[in-house]
């Protein structure tokens, strides 16, 4: 046993051979060669010998496993020696300490010849680059753990938003952002880019908000990053980003109290369908005329709460938990709103079922999910900070609330762009709305095919600058206007 040095002559390898195996390990350090195992494997074949990578543990991190003198490697795994030699049984062994942020590896080369100068060279260049790329690895996965860490943090703060939980949102987010939610309004933007640069795009958000926005990977969709800021200046830092990469579309809500997070979410991706079709790919979602603003304010909020009492006997907790998941099931799939939310799709379909058997509702039922979303979205936009109705707005019901006639012009004009198309898209999306936007359903009553039923479907949300195949207020929107306009019967609910 020997340590650096030997006693074996070598003999000096050519200059053309020293400069061919130095381009190939250096190929190894660049970005698309950086691989521990590959090095082994390279070295291997340039000595001719067995190459083992293993920690101190004696894990194999690369290679073929040795038979090795444990006290030897333990020398080195410890420090007390750099490297070693020695030969026995018609082998001939190197090893060689390798130490990096997290822990010393050794790597032992055992080949029949003896070590000459060119195969020393070698193996003592190629352990440097083996300790280079660990450093390297280590120092990459603790900054992407890191990285990983903070986008979960930032997730988390969105849910707790999603779920009107403003005070927790706050706290968690004061730990690393300080000041970045204490304003009392917000708006949010949704990204969208192709998902495979999506993560790039969302690096790019963070550097044009300069951190000063919650900007969050969205868990539902892969191609969409969510932005939430209370800054003015941050509409314009992301149109700058949307006009510098074709293929990406922007959509933006109006300002919104940090509790209507959930429903500023549902503006932006409603303002974001329209972006795909405008020049400059942006868009802010239009405040339109909503049927519920041409109603009797006291009336609608007593409606409201007699169609949510069935809830009222619940706990404070439970009940909020219920009416937070409902809101955005309504808006979403159950697997979207579970990713959302960060919980168990069966979890979100549990708790909708629940408030279901409470208000006696269908949600597969499209006018029963418009109905009790026009109850819910009455409840967060009209009822904060407002007294209860009197008896006789408590006593009005749906039919009342839609017999107005503000809300008959609204609908009649509404729907009357649909009677422009000799299609008769009208009567194909009646009939698909009754059918529970079922188009297989739809083509049997109608007689057409599927497809064509779609292709109805489709033609008519431009026209009514509505998003109709996805559910959410733009569908729940037309639905009340086919209701006002006695087109479908109205659904009967427990509280209605």
């Amino acid at each position: 046993m020997a340590g650096r040095r030997d006693g074996i002559r070598r003999t000096p390898p050519a200059a053309g051979e020293r400069a061919e195996w130095a381009r190939e390990l250096l190929d190894h350090l660049r970005p698309a060669g950086r691989d521990v195992r590959g090095v082994v494997d390279w070295l291997a074949a340039t000595v001719d010998a067995e190459v083992s990578l293993r920690d101190a543990a004696g894990a194999l991190l690369a290679g073929t496993r040795l038979p090795l003198d444990e006290s030897l490697v333990a020398g080195l795994a410890g420090g007390r020696i750099a490297s070693a030699a020695w030969e026995g049984e018609g082998r001939h062994v190197r090893l060689a300490a390798i130490g990096h942020p997290a822990r010393t590896c050794v790597l032992a080369v055992s080949r029949e010849s003896p070590f000459d100068r060119h195969a020393s060279d070698v193996v003592t260049h190629t352990a440097q680059v083996i300790e280079l790329l660990l450093t390297a690895d280590e120092t990459a996965a603790a900054g992407h753990l890191l990285r990983r860490a903070t986008a979960d943090l930032r997730l988390a703060i969105l849910q707790l938003l999603m779920v009107e939980d403003t005070v927790a949102a706050r706290r968690v987010a004061a730990g690393l952002w300080p000041g970045l939610l204490d304003a009392d309004t917000a708006c949010v933007y949704v990204v969208e880019s192709a998902p495979a640069l999506r993560d790039r795009l969302a690096a790019e958000c963070l550097d044009s908000t300069r951190e000063e926005a919650l900007v969050v990977r969205c868990p539902a969709m892969d191609g969409h990053v969510i932005v939430v800021s209370p800054r003015e200046a941050t509409a314009g830092a992301l149109r700058s980003l949307v006009e510098r990469h074709p293929g990406t579309f922007l959509g933006g809500s109006v300002w919104q109290s940090l509790a209507r997070t959930a429903t500023a979410y549902g503006q932006a991706v409603s303002a974001l369908a329209v972006a795909r079709f405008r020049a400059d790919k942006t868009a802010v979602y239009a405040e339109r005329t909503h049927p519920e603003r041409l109603m009797d304010p006291a009336a609608l909020r007593g409606w409201a709460a007699r169609v949510l009492s069935p809830l009222d006997v619940l706990p404070h907790h439970t009940r909020a938990e219920l009416l937070a998941t409902t809101r955005l099931g309504l808006e979403f799939t159950a697997v979207n709103t579970a990713k959302i939310l960060g919980v168990s799709r069966n979890t979100v379909r549990a708790r909708m079922e629940r408030v279901e058997s409470l208000l006696g509702a269908d949600f597969d039922d499209v006018t029963a999910r418009a109905v009790v979303h026009l109850a819910l979205h009455t409840q967060i936009n009209l009822l904060d900070g407002r007294t209860a109705a009197g008896p006789a707005a408590h006593a009005q019901g749906l039919a009342g609330l839609l017999d107005g006639p503000a809300v008959g012009a609204w609908a009649r004009d509404l729907l009357g762009r649909l009677d422009r198309d000799t299609r008769n898209l009208r009567r194909t999306l009646c009939t698909w709305i009754a059918a529970g936007g079922n188009a297989e359903r739809t083509a049997q009553t109608l007689g057409v095919h599927a497809q064509t039923v779609r292709e109805h479907v489709r033609s008519a949300e431009p026209v009514l600058e509505r998003q109709l195949l996805a559910a959410g207020t733009d569908l729940y929107e037309v639905v009340l206007a086919h209701l006002a306009a006695g087109d479908l019967e109205q659904p009967v609910l427990t509280g209605g």
